[in-house]
């Protein structure tokens, strides 16, 4: 799922982030007790180029699905927990997985769902109206785009999934989407409100590709 921006990140790696809290955790005598997190996205969905589809629940290529879930299962470490958005294109991954790996129990949680375009949902990005983009750039966090969920909105229920695992001190698993990888990596740099385009993080993982945290 690709919004339809050119956008700058211009905040902090987050290999610098990690170092930065590993030195003053040193400078203060204290040990750094890190958990992997795998951000994963969902195999090529089922639908057109250049298609708004967001929280629409499209399948994905069984195939590609069937190749990434060989690949996880040679990578991911015994009994690391693994928590997916309901859309079926994940959970179509997670059941394949764990044909191969029934050593990993799941669940799902809503709150992994990509973000609600609303009405825009299934229309192609190039036919909605230039004044829709003018009138979400213009207030960015704050606006609901196709009139269902604005970016504020979208990273706090982000955030509260990602605020549980940190609680929780395993090594996990989200099967997710492109949005929700974007808003994870921002969290991870202390990122909590995005205010305008520029902050998007505009890179994500290929389908069925990942991308592994230490948090």
């Amino acid at each position: 799922m690709n919004w339809r921006f050119t956008l700058v990140w211009p905040c902090a790696c987050e290999g610098g982030a990690l170092e930065a809290r590993a030195a003053a955790a040193s400078l203060r005598g204290e040990g750094v007790a890190f958990m992997k997190l795998w951000l994963v996205r969902h195999a090529q969905p089922l639908i057109a180029p250049a298609v708004c589809y967001g929280a629409s629940d499209v399948a994905a290529d069984t195939q590609a699905t069937l190749q990434t879930a060989q690949a996880l299962a040679l990578t991911l470490p015994a009994g690391v927990a693994l928590v997916s958005s309901p859309l079926q294109r994940c959970e179509r991954l997670v059941h394949c997985l764990r044909g191969l790996r029934p050593d990993l129990a799941y669940k799902t949680d809503a709150r992994l769902a990509e973000m609600n375009f609303g009405c825009w949902e299934g229309q192609r990005w190039d036919a909605i109206p230039q004044a829709d983009y003018d009138a979400w750039v213009a207030d960015f966090g704050a606006h609901r785009f196709g009139g269902q969920e604005s970016v504020s909105e979208f990273m706090q229920r982000v955030a509260a999934v990602w605020d549980e695992t940190q609680r929780q001190r395993l090594d996990a698993v989200w099967i997710t989407h492109a949005g929700v990888i974007r808003a994870a990596s921002l969290l991870a740099q202390g990122v909590r409100q995005v205010t305008q385009a520029a902050q998007w993080p505009s890179d994500a993982p290929t389908f069925g590709g990942w991308r592994e945290l230490q948090v």
